[in-house]
């Protein structure tokens, strides 16, 4: 936590949903397991969550690093409304130390030169139908430690239709967590390894409260799951690690969850490790496929053959992808979802509601007029 001398002020910021007074007058943030215990104008390890002296506050409520129109398959997704666009945002800061982060100039800055555009919850539903978004998602930056800015925009959004994606690390507390999912149709969530010794010696955090956020995911809420695993050579590609990665999530949330083996490249404060090889990808799919995980894919890299979606029973494609451009697409859908192989007519997991969407690869930033301007 930062301290200064001179206790902070935070123009602009609103109040927290998620902590308590200590007996020695310090406030705890309750939002992650962190507990960040604060004094007056004392900042969080996030850096955004803070102690005004009377209560925990969000200082970048309203304030975005950016906000642009992403193919729906970049959060990744791939199960959820294939091939439309989706609004993404974020904001500034993390509550994970992640020495191999790949966008740590948003999730690690400490300065407030990032957040240059500004938009009310308002303004992002409305700007997500005035451009045909299917949904918006909270990403770049992990929307758990902007909970409220994230909760108040996905309530917008809900009034008019529009779903709501949290891309994030899991790492949130049972109290607050409840609230956040409650208002999100879909997560994709990052379970960065597999071993205790990875989150705590390179993220600075707990792997159960993650495992146990995933489950709350499946199994408590109807937030449609996705998982993303960062394949990081020499941390955690062993074939070992990778099984009971996938067996767990097999035993603990189905085999109908997707999981996205994804590749590293150099950044931040790993630059010494190489990129992942292509092959230690597909062996990842592998090895995932034959503890029983009925979807996985590759990703980061070009490679159409493991991107693609299969039927689980009779293994024809039901979704052809080439980065982000979607071909084939044998699934019919009655109602929101699931949806059926057009050949055989299993059940195929996910939300559909339609023919793919066409958005592709496209990518296009958005402005708003600041509020009051």
């Amino acid at each position: 936590m930062s301290a200064d001398p001179a206790v902070e002020t935070f123009p602009g910021a609103v109040p927290g949903r998620y902590w308590h007074r200590l007996e020695d007058g310090r406030i705890q943030c309750d939002v992650c397991p962190r507990f960040c215990k604060m004094r007056a104008g004392q900042r969080g390890l996030c850096f955004v969550r803070a102690s005004d002296g009377d209560q925990v506050v969000l200082t970048t409520y309203g304030r975005s690093s950016g906000f642009c129109i992403d193919p729906i398959e970049k959060k990744p997704l791939n199960h959820f409304y294939p091939g439309t666009p989706i609004l993404s945002f974020g904001t500034a800061g993390c509550n994970l130390t992640c020495k191999f982060c790949q966008n740590y100039d948003i999730s690690k800055s400490r300065e407030f030169d990032k957040l240059q555009s500004q938009a009310t919850p308002a303004m992002i539903a409305e700007a997500a139908v005035k451009t045909g978004c299917k949904s918006v998602a909270y990403t770049y930056n992990d929307p758990v430690i902007f909970l409220e800015y994230a909760v108040d925009t996905a309530k917008e959004c809900r009034k008019r239709g529009i779903k709501n994606v949290a891309v994030t690390a899991g790492y949130i507390t049972p109290e607050a967590r409840k609230e956040f999912f409650e208002h999100m149709d879909a997560a994709n969530v990052d379970l960065k390894a597999f071993t205790p010794e990875f989150y705590r010696e390179l993220c600075s955090a707990d792997l159960d409260a993650v495992l146990d956020t995933l489950k709350y995911i499946k199994h408590e809420t109807d937030c449609w799951l996705e998982i993303t695993d960062l394949v990081i050579p020499g941390h955690n590609d062993s074939e070992e690690e990778l099984e009971r990665m996938a067996r767990w999530i097999v035993d603990n949330l189905g085999p109908d969850v997707p999981v996205h083996f994804t590749a590293f490249h150099p950044d931040w404060k790993m630059m010494d490790v190489p990129n992942t090889p292509p092959e230690t990808l597909v062996r990842a799919r592998e090895i995932a496929m034959k503890a029983g995980i009925r979807y996985a894919y590759t990703g980061n890299v070009h490679d159409k053959e493991h991107q693609s979606t299969y039927c689980h029973n009779c293994g024809g494609v039901l979704i052809g992808r080439d980065w982000y451009e979607l071909s084939d697409f044998n699934v019919t859908t009655e109602g929101n979802y699931p949806g059926n192989c057009k050949s055989c007519g299993a059940e195929i997991p996910g939300r559909f509601d339609g023919p793919a969407g066409d958005w592709g690869r496209k990518r296009m930033p958005l402005r708003f007029q600041r509020p009051g301007a």
